[in-house]
């Protein structure tokens, strides 16, 4: 039974190799899964999706960003009010509070990339950093998942 674990792990390590998502430490912060999802060519914005957990004692907060693929990164929130879907950009941030997790996901808060330079391809690797209030800039790797994609591709794996 330990073999067959065994060859299942090596197996699906050399399958889901290049697919699996970087986690990144800032202090008491770790951020996990950062991810975006494939544009369409012309394309001005794009969002982009984190969870970050604050280990720490003290509250931080992630301001937003910068990469080079995009002219500017803002947090921004996507809720729905009396049934109507509203976006609005978050020049506070949102806040992390200590010892929670917070996602960055669709429809809830997210990245904002805006300006884009160039369109964004299933599967590359885009670098950007994010801004703490506390913790400072991190850089990161977005995964670049399908158009579609409602979750990293990390995430549907059993």
């Amino acid at each position: 039974m330990t073999s067959r674990l065994a060859s299942a792990a090596i197996a699906a390590l050399a399958l889901g190799g290049t697919a699996l998502a970087q986690d990144y430490t800032a202090g008491p912060l770790k951020i996990e899964q950062p991810w975006t999802r494939a544009t369409p060519a012309g394309a001005k914005v794009a969002g982009g999706y984190v969870a970050v957990t604050n280990t720490g004692a003290t509250p931080d907060r992630l301001l937003g960003g910068s990469s080079d693929i995009a002219g500017k990164v803002e947090i921004h929130e996507m809720a729905v009010n009396n049934g109507v879907m509203t976006m609005r950009g978050l020049p506070e941030g949102v806040e992390l509070k200590p010892g929670a997790k917070t996602e960055l996901k669709p429809g809830g808060y997210h990245i904002m990339f805006m300006d884009l330079k160039r369109q964004l391809k299933e599967g590359e690797k885009v670098k950007g950093t994010l801004s703490f209030e506390k913790a400072g800039p991190v850089p990161v790797e977005f995964s670049v998942q399908s158009v579609g994609a409602r979750a990293p591709a990390e995430a549907h794996k059993h």
